[in-house]
């Protein structure tokens, strides 16, 4: 260490001047230089037309990306920017706009009643940041040019021959390369902020030109939000479980719209702005929202008694599948740093809030029909996130106790990979054998299970975990349960369940889909569940013989038979009473089988459906059996 001290004094500290500040520390002002810092300069323009449009000042809003990909023009029919001589300064207004941090028409109130640009500096950081800036002002029937290079005025304002008609701005800048690595705009970053500003803003036209790839487009909504709401819908492709959205439009202090519907999505996806910016890291606004959104579904639920008994619906079961569109305009917005990603107004989370709540009860409560179809959604989000918080509780627990041998019953395949090797999990020890001797050893695997399975619909967690067939088929499927699922340690393609066809043999099948649907539901959506059709039936008609899955498929072939030999009908008690080839032919075989594959077409039947037929209350099965008793013909007993 040097034993003499460097001085340090007074000449030692810099004051930057003018615009020094932001060429010197562009993050602080737009971010960063990369491609969201170089695209937050049209940003900053773009929103200043946008708050001449959101004040009434202006209808029609126009950027062009030139053909350099470099330079982009925004131009309005607002007022034009104040061109005449500030009566402190002396300087042009224009000038002072462009040029000064700190200066512009939206700290008085008077002239912007809402607006995005709060600060005065978003003109004046690109122009900064711009080797070259052009703006022209229409106002008063002349034409005002001046220029700009690096935010420092290379022209004093001129007034343009010839008369013209109409007010306005236009403003063209090209980024500098001195402070931007790349300064090629993305013309698809570009058309998605100016379609998303047409959605928020109703009514407003904005125009985009790239001349890059000599196109013209124009946006323009007249529902605007509820429009934006479709389209994001169809970017997620996301299903609605109702047709028509929740619907807020308050115009009071502060302007609210809100716009959402509930989809078949796992996740939550909500969109907000604040005079027209979008608030990517949310804020006060989104937490209000969240909060009224809440409240007023849980005051719905429980004004009609629709919770079930012992199970809790939390937050995020409410807002699961949830897509909204939530945009507030406010005379004094505090955003977080000048990118103006979050809101901060604490007072805006009780308005929103209080604007919501209500506003989404009564809409429940005049839609029964479609609120009820929410609340059942809301229902199996909840007993789905129950299921899977215990199962990864209890395994949690279990620790390093975990099997790690497969199962002694398993009769594995030889090859070694996934590939296209199945598991079959069969009904009962003698289908078992008949299975694994008439199987393809290379590709196919058998597991039998003893008896009827446990309903894991009734059963807890802990029970269910305990249970030696269950606990059997984890290992050998391997790829967990519940929030542990991972298809990436799945050990086999397919897993496809094998039972008798008869009736109790159904109802070994509903158990097992019972207990995927609720604990390893991933190997539905992923399309890796299969059930397998075994006949019940052989008839042998003269030289020809025939397999039936059941009594329609049997009448079907024996009314199309025009033989004169009797027809032999075989009915098989189960499948360990089939020949191993038989058995081949008929299930195993990929090239002759039939296989069912387990598709869910809509959740909330399923779910309603495994609820009242498997769940611990049996009002539901009463009702069922009461209310369709008539319509039996054959009961199996």
């Amino acid at each position: 260490m040097s034993t003499v001290a460097k001085e340090y004094s007074a000449k030692d500290i810099v004051a930057l001047e003018g615009l020094d500040p932001v060429r010197k520390r562009p993050g602080m002002y737009i971010g960063g230089v990369s491609a969201a810092g170089l695209h937050h300069l049209v940003w900053e323009i773009v929103d200043n037309s946008v708050d001449e449009a959101m004040n009434g000042h202006a209808s029609e809003i126009k950027v062009t990306l030139h053909k350099d990909g470099q330079s982009v023009s925004v131009s309005d029919n607002g007022r034009g920017i104040p061109v005449d001589k500030h009566p402190k300064t002396k300087k042009p207004a224009l000038e002072m706009v462009l040029t000064v941090l700190h200066a512009g028409g939206k700290f008085d109130g008077n002239n912007y009643k809402t607006s995005g640009g709060l600060h005065g500096v978003g003109a004046s950081v690109v122009n900064a940041l711009s080797k070259e800036m052009v703006a022209v002002v229409k106002r008063d029937g002349i034409q005002y040019r001046m220029q700009f290079a690096k935010g420092i005025p290379q022209t004093k304002l001129q007034k343009l021959k010839g008369a013209v008609r109409g007010t306005g701005t236009t403003i063209t800048f090209s980024p500098d390369p001195t402070i931007f690595p790349k300064t090629d705009f993305d013309s698809a970053t570009i058309r998605t902020r100016l379609e998303t500003a047409s959605f928020i803003h109703r009514n407003l036209k904005v125009t985009y030109v790239d001349e890059v790839q000599g196109t013209t487009e124009t946006f323009q909504h007249e529902q605007g939000i509820v429009d934006y709401l479709a389209q994001v819908l169809k970017e997620r492709s996301a299903k609605p479980i109702h047709e028509s959205p929740f619907i807020l439009r308050e115009d009071n202090s502060d302007r609210l719209e809100v716009v959402l519907q509930w989809t078949e999505s796992t996740d939550e996806h909500v969109r907000s702005y604040v005079n027209g910016i979008p608030t990517a890291s949310g804020g006060s606004h989104e937490t209000g929202f969240r909060g009224g959104l809440t409240k007023g579904v849980r005051n719905y639920i429980d004004t009609h008694n629709l919770t079930p008994r012992g199970l809790k619906i939390s937050h995020e079961d409410i807002r699961e599948g949830m897509v909204a569109i939530v945009s507030i305009f406010t005379a004094e917005p505090q955003f977080q740093g000048q990118t103006k990603d979050r809101l901060n107004n604490p007072e805006v989370q009780p308005l929103v809030e209080g604007a919501v709540r209500p506003a989404l009860e009564q809409w429940m409560n005049n839609n029964r029909s479609v609120a009820d179809f929410i609340v059942a959604r809301i229902i199996a989000a909840a007993r789905a996130r129950a299921a899977s918080r215990a199962a990864s509780d209890a395994i949690s627990r279990k620790g390093g106790s975990k099997r790690t041998m497969l199962p002694g019953k398993l009769s594995d395949c030889v090859s070694g990979g996934r590939g296209e090797s199945e598991l079959f999990i069969v009904e009962g020890d003698s289908a078992g054998g008949s299975a694994k001797q008439g199987r393809d050893r290379n590709c196919q695997a058998i597991l039998p299970l003893r008896g009827k399975v446990l309903n894991t619909e009734c059963a807890t967690v802990k029970k269910m975990l305990e249970n030696k067939e269950i606990q059997d088929m984890l290992t050998a499927i391997g790829c967990g349960i519940g929030g542990n699922v991972d298809l990436a340690n799945l050990r086999y393609d397919r897993v496809i369940l094998l039972a008798d066809a008869d009736s109790d043999g159904h109802h070994i099948t509903t158990l097992l889909l019972t207990f995927f649907y609720r604990h390893i539901p991933q190997l539905i959506s992923d399309g890796r569940l299969f059930i397998a059709q075994p006949p019940l039936y052989r008839i042998d008609l003269g030289k020809e013989t025939f397999w039936a899955a059941d009594e329609a498929d049997r009448d079907r072939i024996l009314a199309e038979y025009t033989g004169r030999s009797l027809p032999e009908i075989t009915r098989f008690k189960g499948l360990g009473e089939m020949m191993p080839k038989v058995l081949w032919d008929t299930t195993l075989n990929p090239a002759t089988r039939r296989l069912l594959k387990v598709e869910i077409d809509d959740h909330l039947e399923t779910d309603r459906v495994i609820s009242d037929l498997m769940g611990r209350d049996a009002s539901a099965r009463f009702h069922f059996i009461m209310d369709r008793a008539d319509e039996v013909e054959v009961l199996d007993v």
